[in-house]
């Protein structure tokens, strides 16, 4: 079976289509605003219920989510759970040998002689170093071209799409990342991901019997 970059890309249109105007207006921003300025326009606007809600959000793009999706779906279809699996660790081994190549500081280390005008969430871990890129971020974009591939109705990938964006944001306000390493993390995230499913999906052995079964779904079967 042969499935190429276009291919993957069709099946993930609406979401694709949508993602390129969304980082095109990302790439304005950036040449319009410098560094300091984005950071501070996302770290100056804040509330209790952002504060509390952040938290949560940001654990969307944990590793363990993906680890936890492809659990969950292993139970139905074995290739659907590689692909999920093998995307997150594609992209997340890049993204941290990405991280220690540019060995960029995280906010607080940035700004460390303005700490007294950063806003910070209490109770948060907050890191100093390896900002550049995102790995949540990267990990967020990453399950969203899968599951937006994988999955029947296209239009889930609207919601994946403002998913993966609020956990992007949740980094910024969190003082975990920049908008740079946020911007970056969701390009690494759809451009890898769209790349290794054409490469891996057009894998004869993927699109065997074997490989479309899943725990639950073969438990049936022997059942019957």
């Amino acid at each position: 079976m042969n499935i190429g970059i276009n291919d993957v890309l069709k099946q993930i249109r609406l979401f694709f289509i949508l993602y390129v105007i969304l980082l095109c207006a990302c790439l304005v921003i950036k040449v319009m605003f410098s560094k300091e300025a984005i950071y501070f326009a996302v770290n100056n606007r804040h509330c209790s219920f952002a504060d509390q809600i952040a938290p949560y959000v940001t654990d969307l793009g944990n590793g363990w989510t993906a680890i936890i999706l492809s659990v969950a779906i292993i139970l139905f279809n074995y290739r659907k759970a590689f692909l999920m699996a093998s995307s997150y660790a594609i992209t997340s081994l890049l993204a941290q040998v990405v991280k220690y190549i540019f060995d960029a500081p995280r906010p607080t280390l940035y700004f460390k002689d303005k700490l007294n005008l950063i806003h910070l969430v209490k109770g948060v871990d907050i890191l100093r170093f390896h900002s550049f890129p995102s790995g949540h971020t990267v990990t967020a974009f990453s399950a969203a071209v899968v599951i937006t591939y994988l999955t029947k109705n296209k239009n889930w990938g609207i919601l994946l799409l403002v998913v993966a964006v609020a956990v992007g944001y949740s980094r910024m306000y969190l003082s975990q990342h920049f908008f740079e390493d946020v911007t970056a993390g969701s390009v690494l995230g759809v451009v890898i991901t769209v790349c290794w499913i054409s490469y891996i999906d057009s894998k004869q052995f993927l699109h065997t019997s074997k490989w479309n079964n899943g725990l639950l779904r073969k438990s049936l079967v022997t059942r019957h």
